[in-house]
């Protein structure tokens, strides 16, 4: 056998699936690992079912070892036919013809009935549930990581922001808190994925495996299996031997099973792209109130000694904007899948699918180190909290006050509250929006004292003590049921917290996924 000196892709342009570990499972040898481990899956359901010579399973096996093949030459000869599976199977004859000393026969039992459309669909699904278990894992600790930050910091005040400007008062444990709800959300969406097998034949039809049933292709040594076995049975136990889930007719141009794992995949980076975004921003040296963990030597800068990039984010962000168009590729391709058979649209999702997977772990794992080693600064986030001051509380205010200062209309008026007589008709609700205003007029640095001296002059204190006032100014007490909705997504998620145990219970009170 010829091998070829490749210049493989070991990530250089994309860092944050650029590991060893994301390499060995979706690279192009566990690519070819997948394919050959089908291969050897229906050796074997053909052995069992006596539709090949006795014994051959165990030398298609042998034979399966992905070592034996030259990776980058198959993919060179691949052009010939457009698809790595049918060079493959060139070389896995001539190794199986090789390994069989006994002289069984057990060629005969490599891809018998099979179509090359079967084999790589069932490979990259086995593919996928590799990579879908380590994904799985790395997230489970990410949102245990998340749901810890939860739990600290539930009364741990900071500001709430809107349309990139202070709104409320808000707890940095709500904030984690739905960074673990869409994370666990996600989670939850592609482990309930089923992963299908795939034995269509050349058509679809099962044509050929039902000929192999009926005898037409049995050899010597091969026992009759007409009437006791279908071609659905044989797909059910390549299934089984797969850990991939049977179905109930071949899918070669439906591709939801493909759409629907791509999509499950982007919706993971969307979850993980949303923790990165407000990590930026949250990081900056203006801001301070998030710092990723710090490890010697990441972060720097070629340039500036002093740089402390926040890369972990930036590779998780890198890897949110990369996902949807990769999914949609999933998706154009399904919606082209003419024919029986596809000229194009199936080749087209085969980088697609891999690179959304490589992209998914990789974020996963950025995000993992990210969740466990997040620093957290509580008096930053109280100082910002504290940069708009009491204007932060005037919907608190509107809902207590505006009731208070509205009277009764006399005459197209009404009394003024601080007892100076009549003035023009308003609401409680637009007087206090003047005081908003005229607050808003003066210089930053003023408006906390402005806005105060300016309340307190519009509310007599009759209506509004000064210690009912301090209490309305007082941002801990509007939080709503900030504390509340963080104990409530926990519990919907009980089982990506890390102590599903002792959270089980409160889905009782009334969380729910729903």
């Amino acid at each position: 056998m010829t091998f070829f000196e490749t210049d493989g892709d070991a990530g250089l342009l994309s860092p944050v699936s650029a590991s060893p570990f994301v390499a060995a499972l979706t690279g192009d040898r566990a690519v070819l690992a997948a394919i050959l481990k089908v291969e050897s899956a229906w050796a074997a359901v053909l052995d069992e079912a006596g539709l090949a010579p006795a014994g051959s399973a165990a030398v298609v096996a042998a034979a399966a070892d992905v070592q034996r093949y030259d990776v980058g030459g198959l993919a060179v000869r691949a052009q010939g036919g457009g698809n790595p599976v049918i060079p493959l199977l060139a070389d896995l004859r001539e190794q199986v013809r090789n390994l069989d000393t006994a002289g069984l026969g057990a060629v005969r039992a490599v891809h018998t009935s099979l179509t090359s459309q079967d084999v790589l669909d069932s490979a990259l699904m086995v593919l996928a549930a590799g990579a879908i278990r380590e994904l799985l894992a790395e997230l489970r600790s990410a949102t245990a990581a998340l749901a810890g930050l939860a739990e600290t910091h539930g009364h741990t005040l900071c500001v709430a922001r809107s349309l990139t400007q202070h709104s409320l008062p808000y707890t940095f444990g709500l904030r984690a808190a739905q960074w673990f709800s869409g994370l666990a959300a996600a989670a939850g969406r592609l482990e309930a994925l089923e992963l299908p097998v795939q034995t269509g034949g050349a058509a679809g039809t099962l044509a050929s495996g039902t000929v192999l049933i009926d005898g037409a292709v049995l050899t010597a040594g091969a026992g009759p299996a007409a009437g006791t076995l279908s071609p659905f049975d044989l797909a059910d136990r390549l299934a089984a031997r797969l850990g991939l889930a049977p179905v109930p007719a071949p899918w070669h141009t439906n591709r939801l099973a493909v759409t629907s794992l791509g999509d499950a995949l982007a919706a993971v980076t969307d979850a993980a792209g949303k923790v990165a975004a407000d990590v930026l921003f949250l990081s900056r040296p203006e801001v301070a109130e998030v710092a990723e963990p710090r490890v010697a030597g990441r972060g720097v800068s070629s340039a500036m000694p002093q740089k402390q990039n926040p890369v972990l984010s930036v590779l998780i962000r890198s890897a949110a904007l990369q996902a949807p168009a990769l999914a949609a590729q999933l998706h154009l391709a399904a919606a082209n899948f003419n024919d029986e058979r596809p000229d194009g649209a199936w080749h087209s999702e085969w980088a697609a699918l891999r690179q959304l997977l490589r992209v998914a772990l990789g974020a996963a794992v950025q995000l993992r180190e990210l969740a466990e080693g997040m620093a957290v600064f509580p008096g930053a986030m109280r100082r910002n909290l504290e940069l708009g001051g009491p204007l932060l509380l005037s919907e608190a205010v509107n809902a207590a006050v505006a009731p208070l200062l509205d009277r009764t209309v006399v005459d197209g008026t009404v009394v003024d509250g601080n007892g100076a007589g009549p003035v023009a008709a308003r609401t409680g609700k637009q007087r206090l929006q003047a005081v908003v205003d005229e607050t808003l007029l003066a210089p930053a640095a003023e408006q906390a004292d402005t806005y105060r001296a300016l309340l307190r002059a519009a509310v007599p204190e009759e209506l509004l003590s000064d210690a009912r006032l301090e209490e309305l100014l007082n941002p801990a007490n509007y939080l709503g049921q900030a504390v509340e909705i963080s104990r409530r997504i926990l519990a919907a998620y009980p089982e990506y917290t890390g102590h599903a145990g002792a959270l089980a219970h409160q889905i009782q009170n009334g969380a729910s996924r729903g």
